[in-house]
């Protein structure tokens, strides 16, 4: 079994949780339980030569975010195979007959200082096929002092596979096949001994679940009666002095889980359940509240802070305008920061949720896709056409920089000790 040094037992004095790491790490999607936030370690708002630590080309194809523990840093690619159209096919469904495109999913371990490939991890080729703004490596790892865990979602097979820090293959689980037409995209978090993965698909064939993450075998499953795939990564609340793993979902609404067991311990739905919306976005916890978003691509979009109390889910505040459907929200301080897909931004209060400004943002170009890090002064997110935004955590609208790196940008930067992480269509770059 796996025992926790110190300095955990002091994060968890500072409310942030079991299973986290110190300023070296970003163990999961968003890093520090999810939250998206680095505080006190001063990531350059100037993207260019004079701060460009490394870049590096990184082969195939992929939109999820590289993790980090100590000088090590993680990333999933797909790769197409030599006869890229051969396999069966997801079908606009994710179940039909038609072909998909096979690629060869692989495992990067790169030296966080210096850019250089310390290992490469390959798996067999599948055939995927989903959305065109998907990739078939989508998924962000998990890591801590152990492991590195991540998912391959095709229309056939779900797997989750744990690697050693050294790219041994620890094992590996097969969850069964994945129902959705935009295909896979969820990501794993590591909870003490647990790997959990939010894995909600369409036609009510989905699941919440819990393996052990020394051996892959299930701990528990909790049925679920989704009608749209979810791409929501759980986070961890603590109540009472209890811990409890927090699923937002379309249908389902906000879901609290006993990770010991997977006993629901509360569950309330909040959406509107008379449109076809979709969870994508992850729930964020701050000032005691649980902050999640569900919409759809178009509108009706909402934006719900809950609060676990008495074993019931309560609603604190609510925001239902120019909201967020890709990005995930993020709190820095007091304040609460959502910024919509077309680049409109918005500032509440997090423990009221009342307006403090609402600006369209400067230099946006396209689509945002990835979801907003902070430094815990500033805010870093990127949009479709490579140009990564900075404005100031405030409650005071204050734009600090747009820096145009030229290039297809769906995902989330990382931050580490100062340094932060941009990955691009085919380059990783590493900025002090």
């Amino acid at each position: 079994m796996r025992t926790w040094p110190f300095w955990i037992f002091c994060l968890l004095l500072c409310g942030i949780g079991p299973g986290f790491s110190h300023a070296e790490s970003w163990p999961r999607f968003r890093g520090l339980n999810g939250s998206g936030v680095a505080s006190g370690q001063s990531a350059p708002t100037v993207l260019d030569e004079s701060t460009l630590q490394w870049d590096v080309d990184i082969p195939g194809v992929g939109h999820g975010s590289p993790v980090v523990w100590g000088d090590k840093l993680f990333l999933l690619t797909s790769v197409p195979a030599v006869d890229s159209t051969t396999g069966p096919g997801g079908g606009p469904k994710g179940k039909g007959k038609k072909k998909g495109h096979a690629f060869e999913w692989v495992t990067l371990c790169l030296n966080r200082e210096t850019g250089e490939t310390i290992w490469k991890q390959h798996f067999a080729p599948r055939s995927f096929k989903g959305h065109r703004f998907n990739s078939a490596a989508s998924s962000t790892p998990a890591v801590d002092e152990d492991q590195v865990v991540f998912a391959w979602g095709t229309p056939d097979s779900l797997t989750v596979v744990s690697l050693s820090h050294d790219g041994e293959i620890s094992w590996e689980q097969d969850l069964g096949t994945v129902t959705g037409g935009h295909g896979f995209g969820g990501s794993p978090i590591l909870y003490k001994d647990l790997v959990v993965l939010n894995n909600d698909q369409e036609n009510e064939k989905g699941n919440l679940i819990a393996l052990d993450a020394n051996t892959g075998e299930t701990k528990w499953i909790v049925p679920r009666h989704s009608k749209r795939i979810s791409y929501s990564v759980p986070c961890v609340y603590e109540v009472d002095g209890k811990e409890v793993l927090v699923f937002v979902n379309w249908t389902h609404g906000f879901t609290a889980i006993d990770p010991a067991d997977g006993a629901v311990v509360a569950e309330k739905s909040v959406f509107n359940l008379e449109t076809n919306e979709r969870a994508i976005s992850s729930p964020i916890v701050s000032k005691g509240i649980v902050i999640g978003t569900c919409g759809f691509t178009g509108y009706p979009r909402h934006c719900v802070a809950m609060k676990l109390e008495g074993g019931e889910w309560n609603e604190v505040w609510r925001v239902e305008k120019n909201l967020p459907h890709i990005p995930s929200v993020i709190a820095v301080g007091d304040y609460t920061f959502l910024i919509e897909d077309s680049g409109i931004g918005t500032c509440v209060e997090t423990e009221t949720g009342k307006e403090l400004w609402k600006k369209r943002l400067p230099g946006v170009e396209g689509e945002v896709f990835g979801s907003p890090v902070s430094d815990g002064v500033n805010l870093f997110f990127a949009d479709v056409s490579g140009n990564v935004h900075v404005i100031a955590a405030s409650s005071e609208f204050q734009p600090i920089a747009a820096n145009r790196l030229g290039e297809l940008c769906r995902m989330t930067p990382a931050i580490v000790e100062g340094t932060i992480y941009v990955r691009t269509e085919t380059k990783l770059r590493a900025y002090r």
